[in-house]
């Protein structure tokens, strides 16, 4: 089939290279602007944009794509796919194509509608995610349902593992939709149950508040990584916490009630917070026992002041 594919992360390579070798025609990659990023404030290409032009594929990056019906019907394109593009589309847009528009969605709609799905299934504890492949209509991933998979999950996953494991997930979900497709054997389903929303995460969610439970703090930790970061102060300063699991144990809260190589175990609401790797102040991510050696952390400090 002939597709425009739209996306922008990272997350977004993998499908797209899955469609690429199922011998798919791209017609062109929709991506967001360049924007300025680190220091020097350089203009930088999305990773699906700088993939696009490594491989010869045509790109349109519009800042507003609800503008630009016109110029992506006159790619001849049957469909568009969508995945982590980031732009709402319109009905104008939706009809550019004769076969409308297809969104590879990290989670198993209608639960984790919205921005970060990957997130917020680490942050609720759910004991399964997946991936949906919906047909796109103008609501917020409100479309009926092409095909969708499980993926369980065990209580160990970052965002940014989590993240990977989707993306792998959603190239063979959309290989198989597209199959479908061409096969004239894809039927809709509108989504049933109850659905829950989940807007973009905000730095100020990321505190680390020790009186809740090592359980909870895990959750946060796990899905912040690798960005935005959960944080914490040590002696006034910022310390980034990148991976944790929660333990029995007590302790006044905030508090570290033993460090050694294995860890630096600080006690929460309810048990104990492992936490294995972290990030001081204008510092690298560290082992907790290379944090130990330096002397960084010790016995009896209190996180949170």
């Amino acid at each position: 089939m002939k597709i425009v594919y739209a996306g922008a992360p990272a997350f977004s390579l993998p499908p797209l290279e899955k469609l690429l070798s199922a011998g798919h025609t791209v017609a062109a990659v929709l991506t967001q602007p360049d924007k300025p990023f680190g220091r020097k404030a350089q203009l930088t290409p999305t990773p699906l944009k700088a993939f696009a032009v490594q491989e010869g594929i045509p790109v349109l990056d519009f800042a507003r794509v609800r503008e630009h019906a016109a110029e992506l019907s006159a790619t001849g394109a049957d469909l568009m796919v969508t995945c982590a593009y980031g732009q709402l589309l319109t009905r104008e847009v939706l009809d550019a194509f004769p076969l409308g528009v297809y969104n590879i969605h990290a989670s198993l709609l209608p639960r984790w509608r919205g921005a970060s799905p990957i997130q917020h299934a680490i942050l609720a504890g759910d004991a399964k995610t997946g991936v949906t492949v919906m047909k796109t209509d103008e609501g917020l991933d409100t479309g009926d349902v092409l095909l969708s998979r499980p993926l369980s999950l065990d209580g160990t996953e970052t965002a940014g593992t989590l993240s990977q494991k989707l993306s792998a997930l959603g190239g063979e979900c959309i290989a198989d939709a597209l199959a479908l497709l061409e096969k004239g054997e894809a039927p809709l389903t509108p989504q049933a149950g109850d659905a829950t929303l989940c807007k973009k995460i905000k730095k100020e969610q990321c505190l680390l508040d020790f009186s809740r439970p090592a359980e909870e703090l895990s959750r946060l930790v796990r899905a912040m990584n690798p960005q935005p970061l959960a944080w914490s102060l040590l002696r006034g300063a910022p310390v980034n916490f990148y991976y944790a699991l929660p333990e029995e144990g007590e302790g006044a809260p905030g508090q570290i009630v033993r460090a050694d190589k294995t860890g630096i175990y600080i006690a929460a609401g309810g048990g104990v917070l492992r936490v294995t790797e972290l990030q001081f102040a204008g510092g690298k991510p560290v082992r907790a026992a290379d944090a130990v050696n330096g002397r960084k952390v010790r016995a009896g400090d209190v996180f949170g002041a």
